[in-house]
């Protein structure tokens, strides 16, 4: 692909991209309703599938275990990882033999599958897992990860190797092919349905009805200190689900960093390696660089916490840096005089082994917090998790 053909292909993406989140716009509405007519056949589509699921023309397998389901209705972030990492550290602590199975995207080992963590040792990098599986086996101590396209699959390497009680299935809502006792669909609380159109209109991977199939809602991203902002979305989702159980849950950010030349950090040092308090930094000049679903969420958690940031370098989601990006993002920290490089966990793990930087990179790191409602949460659960009949017979 030539220089002329990438730049077209940049241009348009930037618009199909503008109509599918809203924001900004484009002059191409010809192109806004092509886009339309394409959803609406991709809504039938997703609800043939549903249906076929359900009069069991298409087959769903059951793993021999109880398996929860961490899940979405858009693309884009929603906070599924640090939730899948919550969850997983949650059913362990209440006993459980606990796995997570991705499906490893963007990885090498998403067809063929494979043991990204034992629980103790790591046996994939980034490259072969996905950066996001490969991060939590980053994070989480005595928890396998799993990945694999075809999730029985996987499921059934992590109840043969492991002997696994409980598997927390990261970002499977739409995975139909496997049956599930628990599924736990989160919504972002600022934007919960996008623009409201389906795929490629919108951001909604399949008709907000779909919430149905869900045992609980989890609202992410709720501000702790402005919680009325999420009612009348939970007075709207009561309307949608009246039997179901709605949750609220909050991103709480996490600094750290890695000098220059240093190991990413590894097992069970992730989060915890060289805490920063942020007093001593306010006055450093700073560049943010990421490459995730919501690049505007992480500058704002930035921006939101006084830190200086000069500029933001923005790449796509699951972007692997070359050494073009790296030499890049240096030149850039060098014209902003930054005495510092910040970024995200996710966009850590692509930098494996080291920090390839001369500067010392700040990470912000995400934990979450279900505040005075964790004890319901984990109630609800174990009363799931205890129940003979969680297995929902929808498909």
């Amino acid at each position: 692909m030539n220089k002329n053909s990438v730049n077209v292909y940049r241009y348009i993406k930037q618009h199909v991209e503008a109509i599918m989140t809203g924001e900004g716009k484009t002059p191409f509405l010809s192109l806004a309703s092509a886009l339309y007519t394409i959803s609406l056949l991709y809504g039938f589509g997703q609800k043939f599938r549903e249906f076929a699921y359900r009069q069991r023309l298409l087959k769903s397998h059951q793993l021999p275990c109880k398996v929860i389901c961490i899940g979405n209705l858009t693309v884009g972030g929603t906070g599924k990882t640090p939730m899948t990492m919550h969850v997983a550290q949650e059913i362990k602590r209440l006993g459980y033999n606990t796995a997570i199975v991705s499906r490893g995207y963007r990885g090498e080992a998403e067809g063929r599958g494979g043991i990204v963590s034992d629980g103790q040792s790591i046996h994939m990098g980034p490259e072969q897992a996905g950066d996001e599986p490969f991060m939590i086996a980053c994070s989480l101590r005595g928890i396998p990860v799993i990945v694999g396209k075809n999730r029985y699959t996987a499921g059934m390497l992590a109840v043969n190797e492991f002997k696994s009680d409980v598997i927390v299935l990261d970002d499977g809502f739409q995975h139909l092919r496997l049956k599930r006792d628990i599924d736990l669909v989160l919504l972002d609380s600022m934007h919960p349905f996008g623009n409201n159109h389906l795929l490629p209109r919108g951001t909604l991977r399949e008709p907000i009805s779909s919430l149905e199939r869900g045992n609980a809602c989890i609202l992410t991203r709720c501000r702790t200190d402005k919680k009325d902002t999420a009612r009348p979305l939970i007075e709207l989702l009561k309307k949608f689900l009246p039997q179901h159980r709605i949750f609220t849950s909050c991103h709480i950010p996490e600094f750290y960093a890695v000098k220059s030349g240093d190991p990413i950090p590894n097992k069970g040092t992730i989060n915890q390696n060289s805490r920063l308090e942020l007093g001593s930094l306010i006055e450093e000049p700073i560049l943010g660089f990421s490459g995730i679903a919501r690049n505007a969420d992480f500058q704002n958690t930035v921006l939101d916490h006084g830190l200086n940031a000069k500029d933001f370098l923005e790449f796509s989601d699951h972007h692997r840096y070359t050494t073009d990006d790296l030499n890049y993002i240096q030149s850039k920290s060098e014209d902003a005089n930054a005495h510092y490089l910040i970024t995200t966990e996710k966009d850590l793990v692509r930098l494996s082994p080291r920090n390839p930087f001369p500067l010392a990179l700040i990470v912000v790191g995400v934990k979450v917090s279900f505040g005075d409602q964790q004890t319901e949460f984990l109630s609800f659960l174990k009363k799931q998790l205890c129940s003979h009949d969680c297995h929902p017979e929808k498909f």
